[in-house]
């Protein structure tokens, strides 16, 4: 029996990995802004590996975006604007994320995101294979994630929460930044203990 999620029909065991993986990475990314001063670590950086590649070609650093019904970019804008100051903003940043940002998994999209330069190479062979495997290994937990890829446009919602998110801690970000989303299809992914 099959169960919808999102508009899309997936199996119970799909759904279950879904959401553990969620619960895994609002876990993680609290302790990354609770304890490691939003300072990412491998939970959070995958190893991105193109099909038919047996190496990764390095790790991205990936957003956890709240779903669109649950979106916060407005208040990531206001933290943003509140104030010039750098490392201000980047301490209201953190406090805002380490407090309830993640306390609730279903909230997130599982589409993650990631940022480019303009014109990244590694960004054009990305969006050229339209797929791509995401490696997470980290607390003994390992997660290979088989994703669909595409470049969000500016309007997208998980654009405009990624870019938000990253000027927080970025103020130098590029206007051009290119943000591509990586959809799992949880029925191809795997996930272990280590």
């Amino acid at each position: 029996m099959n169960a919808a999620l999102d508009g899309f029909t997936i199996s119970p065991a799909a759904k279950a990995m879904r959401d553990t993986f969620l619960r895994w990475q609002c876990s993680v990314r609290k302790s990354v802004m609770r304890e490691h001063a939003g300072r990412p670590d491998d939970a959070i950086t995958p190893d991105l590996t193109l099909p038919g590649q047996h190496e990764p070609m390095g790790q991205i650093l990936t957003v956890l975006c709240k779903a669109q019904d649950y979106s916060v970019t407005p208040e990531l804008m206001h933290v943003f604007r509140k104030t010039n100051d750098p490392a201000e903003r980047r301490e209201q940043a953190l406090r805002y994320f380490a407090a309830t940002y993640y306390q609730k998994p279903k909230e997130f999209s599982d589409t993650l995101t990631a940022t480019f330069p303009p014109g990244s190479a590694a960004a054009a062979r990305i969006r050229a294979a339209q797929r791509c495997t995401l490696s997470f290994r980290a607390y003994s937990v390992r997660f290979d994630l088989d994703c669909r890829v595409w470049r969000l446009g500016p309007q997208n919602p998980l654009f405009e929460a990624t870019w938000w998110h990253n000027l927080l801690f970025n103020p130098n970000l590029h206007p051009e930044t290119e943000v591509l989303g990586f959809e799992p299809n949880w029925s191809n992914s795997t996930s272990e203990p280590m």
